[in-house]
């Protein structure tokens, strides 16, 4: 017959000189095409040729995986810091959520240099929570301000310790007005 129908074999040209020879299509019925290909035929025959694929080197089927720099100090908070309820809003074009804050700062503090890199994640925080972002450890306190004053450094059982010590307690001060106030009716 005439072969395949797919165009990968052949040309255009010889699969109609095979369907004429075949006798499917009669010779009134050619294409009009078909003897002005005859009379002028190209100079390169167009034959489909399956391209082929250059391999050079080892041939990797996995695509690597990509780190930024950001992406790892994002992985420490997320371990460090609860991510909390708030979801994110991607509606708002100007929303930026607690971790890409803290990614900011962290860049920022980064590029001043004046903080060791030992202490740059701990200082980001710090840092937040002085612009008033409240962040919140998984398993433990949040991070606390480093207050200037005495006053708020004393811890509330040294307080209530110097105080018991500083005032009589109020049974002994119950038990004078008692005694005043027989002595005074007594009188």
């Amino acid at each position: 017959m005439a072969g395949s129908r797919l165009q990968k074999f052949g040309t255009i040209f010889t699969r109609m000189t095979q369907l004429m020879r075949a006798g499917v299509v009669r010779e009134a019925e050619k294409p009009v095409w078909y003897d002005v290909y005859a009379a002028f035929p190209p100079k390169k025959e167009p034959l489909y040729v399956k391209p082929m694929v250059k391999c050079y080197g080892k041939v990797m089927t996995e695509v690597p995986d990509i780190f930024y720099k950001e992406d790892v100090v994002r992985a420490k908070f997320y371990a460090v810091y609860s991510p909390g309820p708030r979801v994110f809003d991607l509606n708002k074009l100007n929303f930026v959520s607690t971790c890409q804050r803290f990614v900011e700062k962290y860049n920022e503090l980064e590029k001043r240099g004046d903080v060791p890199d030992e202490a740059l994640f701990e200082e980001t925080a710090k840092a937040l929570l002085a612009e008033g972002i409240m962040l919140r450890r998984r398993g433990g306190p949040g991070v606390v301000p480093e207050s200037r004053d005495p006053v708020l450094q004393m811890k509330l059982t040294h307080m209530l310790s110097e105080q018991q010590t500083d005032t009589p307690s109020s049974t002994q001060m119950e038990q004078e007005q008692v005694q005043g106030g027989m002595t005074e009716t007594v009188q």
